[in-house]
């Protein structure tokens, strides 16, 4: 819950709003049913009596239990004096306008409370969406290794709903039923204390029965929102490997594993909406029986003629006994609610939650430039699982200028020696420092700023062909990006795509061709212009035609840059200044292209291999 009340600290001018259109509510809610009691007694001429009128300023100042009757008897003292001068039939039409006027009141006041609530619940949802979406952004890579990408989306998705239909849905009821419970429960006092004591007495079994429905209701929708983050992951895994699944004639057993998942979260979902089926009935019973013993009860003193209380007055403490239960059944749905609402933030809080290993010192050192070289000293590193080391104690310098490539067989640490690099994950042991000082002792955004990216995959956005090259770089010109795109070969292409660059490519870029969209990642990195570039293996997935082309544009972007390239094909690092050879997270191999054949080595085997 105090997750919650961060959320709303900010609409605490409509909370209160609400809380003060609740209390009026109310108040105007017991003057109108208070009309029924001087009808009653106009209606059938119970008036007879005569009715001493005590000074309101001595009214004031009377025991609790004697202020209630004496304001009823100063009422009816006016109203016989109104009957007296009037005749009964105008004071009872006025009595009506009256009850019409706080009618009106009353409602406008209900619909006011509920209006100022729509800002609180929207507002609550948007800003958690928004708080999740920076958290994702901000969270290293090795956060997203352990994590299922369609457990994600469904915690952004089904979980923020959860929370908006059961928590924030539930707020008004927190808010105005509290208020409505109290004000009838002083009114129910002022009417008949007596009446009050002895009905109260059979309250604590009607919490207790709602206790008893709700238990265990937390963990249960704690569960419902696991099996549909799994459902959600399924649907993700499907999407992307739709390929697969046709190829591999697997339909059937894709949708019987759906099917599966589904059916678990059936089971338990029912489970769940059977427990908050139940509340309505069980409240509404108890709510029967405890009328049923007010009503007995008052009875019993009217039929045995006791002063306590007389039937108009009774009628009007019905009736309030009767408005109170509402609250108290309203109340009990969102005693339900909540726990399903704060199951599913629990889950949104492990994302909110998420440590980020990825800090900045308190006073980073800007960085200007590049200048000098990258240097890895005795660095290590393994993942948070720690079952095995992915980088072994590297030592490694990049100078200002130089083309490093870095090859090795799959599994060797070559992506995750060059992840280091712009601090997607940080070293267990070691230092990686640049111009002399440690990457952790530098602005995270300077360093990545100087440090542009081609993958193996071309990470491309459902986006025009422009946006995508411009992606990350301010206010880029249409002059600059063309410039861009033909240094990266690729200005041709997209001008024969309809609307040119204005062409939207479709989700990961699936309308253009394995060449195109490398080309379109190449394009980006010459727009961000950046004096370290790191090729993670760019040509490796694609077609001699396209490995020609997109070469052509690797060797303008590497020009007088310094490279890091992951090379997948050895014949494209031949020129690099050094090659480093990795085995199994250590370095077993450096030198040129000459020289490490010469070593008949690890790279030699490679070299053969490819050679075949």
């Amino acid at each position: 819950m105090n997750m919650m009340r961060r959320y709303i600290a900010p609409f605490k001018k409509y909370l209160w709003g609400s809380v003060g259109l609740n209390i009026l509510s109310a108040v105007f809610n017991i003057f109108s049913f208070a009309m029924i009691v001087p009808m009653l007694r106009i209606l059938f001429r119970m008036t007879d009596q005569t009715y001493a009128f005590t000074p309101w300023n001595e009214v004031w100042h009377l025991p609790f239990k004697d202020m209630g009757a004496s304001v009823m008897q100063n009422v009816y003292h006016m109203l016989e004096a109104n009957i007296a001068q009037y005749g009964e039939i105008r004071v009872l039409l006025v009595l009506c306008l009256f009850l019409i006027l706080m009618t009106a009141l009353k409602t406008a006041c209900y619909f006011g409370s509920s209006a100022v609530m729509i800002p609180i619940r929207t507002g609550i949802v948007k800003n958690l969406r928004k708080k999740i979406y920076d958290k994702i952004l901000a969270l290293p890579l090795g956060f997203f290794s352990e994590e299922k990408k369609g457990d994600i989306i469904a915690r952004m998705s089904g979980d923020v709903q959860e929370v908006e239909n059961s928590v924030t849905g539930s707020l008004e009821m927190l808010i105005k039923n509290p208020i409505l419970i109290l004000i009838y429960f002083i009114a129910l006092v002022v009417i008949s204390w007596q009446m009050t004591a002895f009905t109260i007495i059979f309250a604590p079994l009607m919490i207790w029965a709602m206790g008893v429905i709700g238990k265990n209701l937390k963990k249960k929708s704690l569960d419902v929102q696991n099996l549909w983050s799994d459902v959600m992951s399924q649907v993700e895994e499907t999407l992307g490997g739709l390929r697969v699944i046709k190829a591999f004639i697997a339909e059937k057993k894709m949708s019987a594993r759906f099917e599966g998942v589904t059916e678990a979260m059936r089971k338990k979902s029912a489970r769940v909406s059977m427990r908050q089926a139940l509340a309505h009935p069980v409240s509404e019973f108890l709510g029967t029986v405890l009328i049923t013993i007010a009503l007995f009860f008052g009875g019993t003193l009217i039929l045995k003629g006791h002063s306590i209380i007389d039937a108009p007055i009774f009628i009007y403490y019905m009736v309030i006994l009767y408005s109170i239960i509402n609250p108290i059944k309203d109340f009990s749905k969102a005693s339900y609610a909540i726990p399903k609402g704060m199951a599913s933030m629990e889950r949104i809080n492990k994302i909110l939650d998420a440590e980020n290993n990825i800090t900045e010192t308190s006073k980073p050192e800007k960085l200007d430039g590049f200048n000098d070289r990258i240097a890895f000293e005795h660095v290590s590193f393994s993942y948070p699982d720690g079952t095995k080391m992915i980088l072994d104690d590297i030592n490694l310098e990049i100078p200002k200028g130089a083309t490093i490539a870095i090859v090795g067989a799959s599994g060797a640490g070559k992506t995750t020696l060059v992840d280091l690099i712009p601090r997607f994950y940080d070293p267990i042991k070691g230092v990686i420092k640049i111009d002399g000082t440690p990457l952790t002792d530098v602005r995270i955004a300077d360093l990545r700023n100087l440090i542009g990216n081609v993958n193996q995959e071309s990470i491309l956005f459902n986006d025009t062909i422009f946006n995508n090259i411009a992606f990350g770089v301010e206010n880029a010109s249409l002059e600059r990006v063309i410039e861009a795109a033909k240094i990266a070969n690729a200005h041709e292409f997209i001008m024969e795509k309809e609307g040119g660059y204005d062409f939207v490519i479709g989700d990961r870029g699936v309308k253009l061709s394995g060449g195109q969209r490398q080309r379109i990642s190449i394009a980006r990195a010459i727009l961000k212009n950046p004096p370290i570039l790191i090729l993670d293996e760019a040509t490796a997935s694609l077609d001699t035609e396209s490995e020609k082309t997109v070469q052509e544009a690797l060797d303008r972007l590497m020009s007088a840059r310094t490279t890091v390239a992951i090379a997948h094909r050895l014949s494209t690092i031949r020129g690099a200044n050094e090659i480093i050879v990795l085995d199994e997270g250590k370095i077993v191999e450096r030198g040129t292209h000459e020289e490490l054949l010469a070593l008949n080595g690890h790279y030699r085997k490679l070299h053969d291999m490819q050679a075949l």
